[in-house]
């Protein structure tokens, strides 16, 4: 089953991640405005699986405008551009996607209001059907660096769950899985919203991958024992320079990985990269509400007056990582250069 797919009854399907793993649920929409919010509460998450929900977004848009003429459908689809965008902004796929689909919103456009629903809709179609198979080119890059025995430490969710299906790091270990090597995986809880012990823990349990779950403070205590063998995490965005944006609690398990001599990897399609920051330091960090860290999930562990602070993401600088995973093989360094080939190769550009 996909994270994010289109309906019959032409609407928006997503699993939703809050209820994982408790219950596995879907919910639908059939209003772009539904899905930014699902986006921004995170009923779906992940990169991959946030570009591809607001293609559809995009599809929905055009489905609900009443415009009589392209010149007004345009117009509006623009409109929903900016809602969806806003919804999470440090996760590059999402912007990719929308503007993508406003470009072949206007390409289509001599072709009327309905032929341009329906190129959006196949569109977004394709690009679903595009992140399967990138992701699995992934994983298969990726595998080759696990041997059999080892130890994989994982933050975050980057499984099926943040992608339309497979996964990008989880998706390389669950390639090396599937192969029969014999592996066994260490997964970050990833406070505040648990996304490793949540829903890391629950794919690990659908795939039969053996598994722990850690404190986030535990990961250097297994490091220095000389338990770990190889860390794996995700992108959210990736700088031209090889600054990886990722989920909070990365950029700390990277540096203990370089001063334990553990090769560290970010996984990612080369949708990810964005090559016109320069640097992490340029890529916009999303703060969320301080009742995640208080009442998480809303259980509370202090008072709701207390104060804290509540970013996202950080910036795990390139000089930590020991390559970076994509669809188009693994980029060593200098990333400054090989980063842009790569990712002109994903592009089908010389």
């Amino acid at each position: 089953m996909r994270s994010v797919e289109w309906t019959g009854q032409n609407r928006l399907r997503m699993i939703d991640q809050r209820r994982i793993p408790w219950d596995l649920v879907t919910v639908e929409y059939d209003d772009y405005r539904e899905v930014a919010q699902a986006i921004f509460e995170m009923v779906v998450r992940g990169a991959p699986a946030i570009g591809v929900s607001a293609a559809f977004g995009m599809v929905l848009a055009a489905q609900q405008s009443r415009a009589a003429n392209t010149g007004d459908l345009l117009g509006d689809l623009e409109a929903a551009a900016e809602t969806l965008k806003q919804a999470r902004p440090t996760a590059v796929n999402l912007a990719w996607a929308v503007d993508h689909m406003l470009v072949v919103g206007g390409g289509a456009a001599q072709n009327g209001v309905e032929g341009v629903r329906a190129a959006l809709l196949g569109e977004a179609q394709r690009l679903a059907d595009e992140d399967v198979a990138t992701n699995k080119r992934m994983a298969a890059h990726g595998a080759a660096l696990i041997r059999d025995g080892d130890t994989v430490l994982h933050h975050c969710n980057t499984g099926m769950l943040a992608t339309v299906d497979y996964g990008t790091a989880l998706g390389v270990i669950r390639m090396a899985h599937e192969s029969g090597k014999r592996i066994h995986v260490l997964l970050d809880e990833t406070r505040p919203r648990l996304q490793g012990s949540r829903l890391s823990a629950w794919e690990c349990e659908q795939l039969g991958i053996p598994y722990d779950i850690l404190p986030d403070t535990a990961a250097g205590h297994y490091m220095r024992r000389g338990e770990i063998d190889l860390v794996l995490f995700g992108a959210d965005r990736v700088a031209a320079n090889g600054d990886v944006v990722n989920k909070i609690g990365s950029y700390q398990i990277a540096v203990l990985a370089h001063e334990n001599d553990i090769p560290c990897y970010s996984v990612f399609p080369t949708s990810t990269a964005d090559l016109t920051m320069r640097s992490g330091d340029d890529i916009p960090i999303e703060e969320r509400d301080k009742a995640e860290v208080l009442a998480p999930y809303g259980c509370a562990i202090v008072p709701e007056t207390y104060c804290a602070r509540n970013p996202a993401f950080d910036v795990t600088p390139a000089k930590y990582l020991t390559g970076l995973v994509t669809e188009q093989g693994i980029v060593r360094p200098p990333f400054d250069v090989n980063l842009a080939a790569v990712v002109r190769a994903g592009q089908g550009m010389a």
